[in-house]
């Protein structure tokens, strides 16, 4: 199929003049009958590399998705582009069913969306044997990979679409996947003979911040009110207890704010869910169970309150702010007791030491990050393969951590480990062994004598949390580790060779003032200019901007879809840069295509025309 023809497409239906990097040489690859794997991140446009391919090539376009609670979105926001979608799943009852399965057979359908389980059934292989299809889709592919952050069984039994159509052109969809994961991937899906499309990780919008824990909700509180009052935002924690409570507490500081976790029943989810995918400002904290597939573009913020456990799923979680382009923030609190909760985790983890060994190189990696002097940006984009140079635009790049030799402080923490057990026969915990170091006569220490150890007090000349920073950067390096429920701390076979080896320890100092704040100086490339442009608004501008997302919030609740499914921010942006006045000149505007010209072109030039009227 011609270049042309998918340009039209892409203009007539989506409303872009042009593909983004990546996404031409994809659409063409399987509009014209190839296999692909495609490797691009959140916002990166993935979807636009299988839907364009299914209205161009004869026959309905298959998309195999997990998200089952989103594909009622996901084909509202296809509807309101004039795209023919639907969708089978387990929500639906048998006459629901039967009429998606007969708009099927009969070529009413451009795109039918499938959860992965029901290609077990008979009934639908034999549906999927009989109808006209285009391409089958996988999206979230990642989930096939069994040592991934999102594994799901069900994907296993996809490889069997080649054996049940092996004339039609499968692609494969993942926001994140390390070179292994890859290959897992085209092993599993039997796409060894696909072409691998592999675009740049880099989000350049995104301004990735990590610091040091201390009280976190409050911390957290601070980054809202001062950074992000009133925008929308997801804030993961990895307990259902803190979600609860860390939700609660949001609420009680007058920010609307509503829990996301496995506990809550499956009404209480979709209606949380739902709330936040169709109203501005809410804010959801949740467990990792939230966010695949959250097509909502305009998040300005992810924050994590607990270490993620990899760098996998850090990207994809973080990947979630921002898919509109314009600037946002991944924030994340980071302290001594994430890094002993994780390994700990680890130790108790069912499965072979081969698995355990699997998640503690993940959980490395993800220490590796936090604890960097360098370019948080170009460490992450390490981990993907690919190389890149310092941003200008992560909390490391703006304001520089200080380094220090952290050797001497390494020995006598490690001495002191040591000592408790070869002396006393005992392990204690981080608190117990800074009070030894600093030479408090706690209760504790007396009752154990420790205040006799030939340690006690070497340490004075450290606090409490620049030691508790020590203890956390041995445990990242591996020089030091936890054992027990009580986390007790323990040497390591590598610790011999801080004390007797003479191996240095380089540290990094704790910022003690939080990073530098938004509109710090950022690194000035063509990319982050056509994502960014559109977010400096005169204040003419951003009164037009807020008038037009008041109309938009009606248009959505008088249709019952999410806001962006009428227009994206970053489309309402550019009208109310451009104040178009005429239907032409709003259908230039990105994003705005021929059914949504046709549709809501008459509501947006009122709204423009009013506010030049009042200007």
């Amino acid at each position: 199929m011609s270049t042309p023809e998918t340009r039209r497409v892409l203009k007539r239906i989506f409303g872009y003049d042009s593909f983004r990097d990546g996404q031409q040489e994809i659409v063409d690859h399987v509009t014209g009958g190839g296999d692909a794997l495609v490797l691009m991140p959140t916002g990166g446009g993935k979807s636009l590399c299988y839907q364009i391919p299914a209205l161009v090539r004869p026959g309905v376009g298959i998309v195999v998705s997990p998200l089952i609670a989103l594909m009622q979105d996901q084909v509202d926001a296809l509807r309101a582009l004039g795209v023919r979608a639907g969708y089978l799943n387990s929500t639906q009852d048998p006459d629901e069913r039967r009429m998606v399965e007969g708009e099927f057979l009969s070529g009413e359908l451009d795109l039918l969306y499938l959860a992965p389980e029901r290609l077990r059934s008979e009934s639908t292989r034999r549906l999927l044997e009989r109808g006209e299809i285009s391409l089958f889709a996988i999206d979230e592919a990642h989930c096939v990979s069994q040592w991934g952050h999102d594994f799901r069984p069900d994907y296993l039994e996809l490889s069997r679409l080649h054996e049940l159509r092996p004339d039609v052109p499968r692609i494969a969809l993942t926001a994140t996947a390390t070179p292994d994961t890859r290959r897992e991937i085209a092993t599993r899906l039997r796409l060894d003979e696909a072409k691998h499309f592999v675009a740049s990780f880099d989000r350049p919008n995104i301004q990735y911040r990590i610091v040091p824990k201390s009280e976190p909700r409050t911390q957290l509180l601070e980054l809202l009110t001062s950074e992000h009052a009133g925008d929308s935002g997801i804030v993961y924690c990895l307990s259902r207890r803190s979600v609860e409570e860390t939700a609660a507490f949001l609420v009680g500081k007058g920010i609307e704010a509503l829990p996301y976790h496995a506990g809550l029943d499956a009404a209480t989810r979709l209606r949380n869910q739902s709330r936040f995918l169709r109203e501005d400002g809410l804010v959801v904290v949740a467990t990792i169970a939230f966010g695949m597939g959250i097509d909502k573009p305009d998040v300005r913020f992810v924050a994590h309150l607990d270490l993620p456990k990899s760098v996998e799923g850090y990207y994809q979680e973080t990947g979630r702010a921002g898919r509109d382009g314009l600037p946002s923030t991944a924030w994340l609190a980071y302290g001594l007791a994430d890094v002993v909760g994780q390994r700990k985790l680890i130790d108790g983890s069912d499965g072979d030491a081969a698995h355990r060994r699997r998640l503690s190189a993940h959980l490395d990696a993800m220490l590796a990050l936090c604890e960097t002097v360098d370019c948080r940006r170009v460490r992450l984009l390490d981990y993907f393969g690919e190389p890149s140079a310092p941003c200008g635009n992560c909390d490391t790049c703006l304001a520089p951590p200080r380094s220090w030799d952290g050797t001497v402080a390494a020995q006598k923490l490690l001495s002191t480990v040591v000592r408790l057990r070869r002396e006393r026969g005992q392990k204690f915990g981080a608190g117990q062994v800074i009070d030894i170091l600093r030479g408090k006569r706690t209760a504790k220490v007396s009752q154990h004598r420790h205040d006799e150890l030939s340690v006690f007090g070497v340490g004075s000349d450290l606090g409490d949390a620049e030691w508790r920073a020590v203890i956390r950067q041995l445990l990242a390096a591996g020089l030091l580790a936890v054992e027990g429920d009580y986390g007790t701390l323990v040497t390591t076979e590598t610790s011999d060779e801080v004390l007797y080896r003479g191996r240095t320890v380089p540290m990094r100092h704790d910022p003690s003032t939080r990073a530098a704040a938004r509109g710090a100086p950022r690194r000035d490339t063509e990319a982050r200019a056509r994502r960014v442009e559109v977010s400096d608004l005169d204040e003419a501008a951003t009164a037009l901007f807020d008038r037009l997302r008041e109309w938009r919030a009606e248009a959505a609740r008088e249709q019952g879809v999410p806001a962006y499914v009428v227009f994206h921010d970053a489309t309402l942006r550019e009208i109310a840069t451009r104040r178009p006045s005429t239907l032409s000149e709003l259908g230039a505007v990105n994003g705005v295509g021929d059914t949504k010209l046709t549709r809501y072109g008459k509501g947006v030039l009122e709204v423009v025309g009013a506010g030049q009227h009042g200007a």
